[in-house]
Parts: structure tokens; C-alpha cells; sequence
């Protein structure tokens, strides 16, 4: 897996590629290093990346147990350290699903595709970060 970072501007905003999609990504820093709101943030993209791939588990898990999914929507909010480098100590889920799911098959998915399948979560468990979940029936 390979990416690519290319500077758009003089200030610090960069597009990022990958081989595997045509889609493009716009990444911004703080205004404090001359961010233009042109962009994601780059620990943003950390949470994106552990809800996108939490959530594309739940989904299949869901699916498979017959589950009628209507919608499902995903926050994720970290919190950081004060000193730097501000690193995240702790990261919630929040998994809103609407349909008609079960409560037990919604929870036991959640939990299969957090702590098993998701990768991004093993590793920034691995590092330290306390990641919880949690689902709501809609």
C-alpha cells in the first residue's frame, strides 16, 4: 500500500492519492502553520480512518446476520493530551443504526468488528489509546 502527498499551495494545504482509488483527498494544518480550512485535518483522518473501517465491518457482520439495515451513521471523537505531540489517550464510537436490528446481533457486531476485525483500531490500541464503542437503535 502506497500513498501520495502533493502540495497544492505555499501555505500547507496537500492533496493525497492512493493507487487504488481516483478519489482525492484535501489535507489542511492549523491555521497556526498557515492552514486554510482547504482540508481535513491529518488526526482527523486518524478518527475518519477508525470509524470508516469500524463501521464497513458492522455493516457485512450486520448483513450476513440478516439484519435489515435502513441507515447507519458513525461519530468518532477523541480526546487528546495537552502535551505534545498531542496524541489521542482516548477514542469513542458512537454507531447510530436505524432499521429493524436486533439489540444482541447490533452488539456482538460492533464488538467482532471494532476489537477483531478493524485494524486501525488494533493498532492505535496498541499504542496506548483507550477506544470504546457504543451502539443506539434508531
Amino acid at each position: 500500500m502506497k500513498i501520495e502527498l502533493n502540495r497544492i499551495n505555499n501555505a500547507s494545504h496537500y492533496e493525497a492519492t492512493a493507487a487504488s482509488s481516483s478519489v482525492k483527498v484535501n489535507i489542511d494544518g492549523p491555521e497556526s502553520i498557515g492552514g486554510e480550512g482547504k482540508g481535513v485535518r491529518p488526526m482527523e483522518l486518524v478518527l475518519i480512518a477508525l470509524g470508516s473501517c469500524s463501521v464497513f465491518d458492522l455493516g457485512e457482520i450486520l448483513k450476513k446476520q440478516r439484519q435489515e439495515i435502513e441507515d447507519i451513521k458513525v461519530e468518532v471523537e477523541g480526546q487528546r493530551r495537552e502535551e505534545i505531540p498531542n496524541i489521542f489517550t482516548n477514542i469513542h464510537i458512537t454507531f447510530y443504526l436505524k432499521g429493524n436490528i436486533d439489540s444482541d446481533k447490533a452488539n456482538k457486531a460492533a464488538e467482532l468488528a471494532v476489537k477483531k476485525y478493524c485494524s486501525v483500531h488494533d493498532m492505535l490500541a496498541n499504542g496506548g489509546i483507550d477506544i470504546t464503542y457504543e451502539i443506539i437503535l434508531n
